[in-house]
């Protein structure tokens, strides 16, 4: 007979598989720094090859409206991965690293609930039977969630071979999935698979490097060879950003090597191949799972979900970072195909942070009570083409408040404050006319292709976005007013 804790443990797990029957599984792909525009699904001109993000594009459902909400770090990523791990919006997360913030920023940390690493993405999943698995890079997360998976093998894999690139990722959920085929009894999954890439240094493959003419660039004193099978230069590249935008020093915007601080067309599109180079080599890794799951007959029981921890601009308006709201930096791509999920497209009006509702919503589990996202099931199913009309954005890594943005139907504002450089600047955009954002320095003759906020004949819609965001911003307990707030 066997002991008693033996037979005790036995029936856990055995009612642990009956609580989990029947769930689905769940493969959340995140990469590593990437605006939407580099993928066809966002562009059809670009000449990225993803065959695979392509298909579960063409499978799934695309957002047109997903967000990251902004950052009081310079690091965006480490705010982004925290409001996905916990669900919690940009003033109400707890800070990277044990830190508590100083000033107003520590009375934004009173909104951070005492035992919040117990309602984190992987504890959510491990109550309710599933496995937590997870890949991905070292550091600028939220490690108290981080060590709660299941497995976990994280590493920053940034280099152009199979060990020290994302090749590397690939394997651990490829092992993974090894072993999942031998067990008998199978719990659902969630697999967190996330890359190191697209993020500097984007150190390709040779065969991908040459494939999109780039080449790993190391000398500051010369530019990069000019090649024809590189990217082209985005729409709203500009060679200087028209004013300090509160933090033109951190280190993506000048020590990027390749890069540092020049814009030049040469300098962009090769850094550009480089990116693409990087991106191929994920879709490559992203197919063999997807293959594999195939193959096993379990994907078509799993989500599968592909998205960035934010934008990225390359080039963009003469920026080069993420430390930056406009669109190619503020949206992200998020790509949705599984079971009961229409194809097509759809604003969503969602933020990263609403990833844990949604996906305990769909696996008919309850979010935990500290959540703030929303749940965007509705969206995939086609009840609704979106969950909220409002989208706020924020970053404050650099100088306080630094910048904010609203956007509401067509339209956007940008608000820049920075009394250490003088800098109190406010643009408008209709993104339905203007979706590149386009600034005076583009030079369009189209007159809606510009910033508008200057212009009298949109000084309502201008005065209505001004009480929009500082409404938001209160809404959200952002510490920190902008200078023609404080009234």
């Amino acid at each position: 007979m066997k002991p008693i804790p033996t037979i005790l443990a036995s029936l856990a797990l055995s009612l642990i598989s009956v609580s989990a029957a029947g769930k689905p599984n769940f493969l959340f792909i995140i990469v590593d720094d990437q605006s939407p525009f580099d993928l066809k699904a966002y562009d059809p001109n670009s000449i990225l090859d993803t065959p695979n993000i392509d298909r579960i594009a063409r499978e799934g459902l695309v957002f047109d409206g997903a967000h990251q909400q902004g950052s009081w770090s310079g690091a965006v990523c480490t705010c982004s991965r925290t409001m996905i791990m916990t669900g919690r919006t940009l003033w109400h997360i707890p800070r990277g690293g044990g830190r508590k913030g100083k000033g107003q920023e520590k009375k934004a940390q009173d909104f951070v609930p005492q035992g919040i690493e117990g309602s984190t993405f992987p504890v959510v999943f491990n109550n309710a039977g599933y496995e937590t698995v997870r890949t991905c890079k070292q550091g600028n997360s939220y490690e108290t969630a981080n060590k709660q998976f299941q497995i976990r093998n994280d590493a920053t894999k940034r280099g152009g071979t199979a060990e020290s690139g994302s090749e590397w990722h690939g394997d651990q959920v490829m092992n993974y999935l090894s072993d999942r085929e031998k067990q008998e009894a199978k719990k659902p999954f969630l697999i967190y698979y996330g890359f190191s890439h697209p993020h500097d240094v984007r150190d390709g493959t040779p065969e991908l490097l040459a494939k999109y003419g780039a080449a790993n660039h190391t000398d500051k004193g010369t530019l990069p060879a000019a090649n024809p099978k590189q990217p082209p230069l985005p729409a709203n590249w500009l060679e200087k950003h028209p004013f300090s935008n509160s933090h033109s020093n951190v280190r993506d915007e000048v020590a990027v090597s390749g890069v540092w601080n020049k814009r030049d067309e040469r300098t962009i599109r090769n850094e550009l191949g480089r990116e693409f180079a990087c991106s191929e080599n994920i879709d490559i890794q992203i197919g063999r799972v997807l293959d594999k799951l195939e193959e096993t007959g379990e994907l078509e029981n799993t989500y599968v979900i592909y998205t960035s921890d934010h934008g990225m601009a390359i080039g963009r308006h003469g920026l080069q970072g993420k430390q930056n709201l406009y669109e190619h930096t503020f949206r992200v791509p998020y790509i949705v195909m599984g079971p009961g999920v229409r194809k097509g497209r759809a604003a969503g009006n969602i933020y990263l942070l609403d990833t844990l509702a949604t996906l305990c919503d769909l696996a008919g589990i309850p979010a935990p009570g500290t959540n703030e996202g929303e749940s965007f099931k509705s969206v995939l199913t086609g009840k609704k083409q979106a969950v909220r009309d409002t989208l706020y954005g924020a970053y404050a890594g650099g100088a306080k408040p630094g910048m904010r943005c609203v956007k509401n139907g067509d339209w956007k504002l940008i608000k820049y404050d920075d009394a250490g450089e003088g800098v109190h600047e406010t643009q408008l955009f209709n993104l339905a006319e203007n979706p590149d954002e386009f600034l005076p320095e583009h030079q369009k003759e189209n007159p809606m292709l510009t910033d508008l906020a200057e212009n009298p004949e949109h000084a309502a819609k201008l005065a209505e976005m001004e009480v929009l965001l500082k409404s938001e911003m209160g809404r959200l307990n952002d510490p920190y007013p902008l200078w023609d707030q404080k009234k």
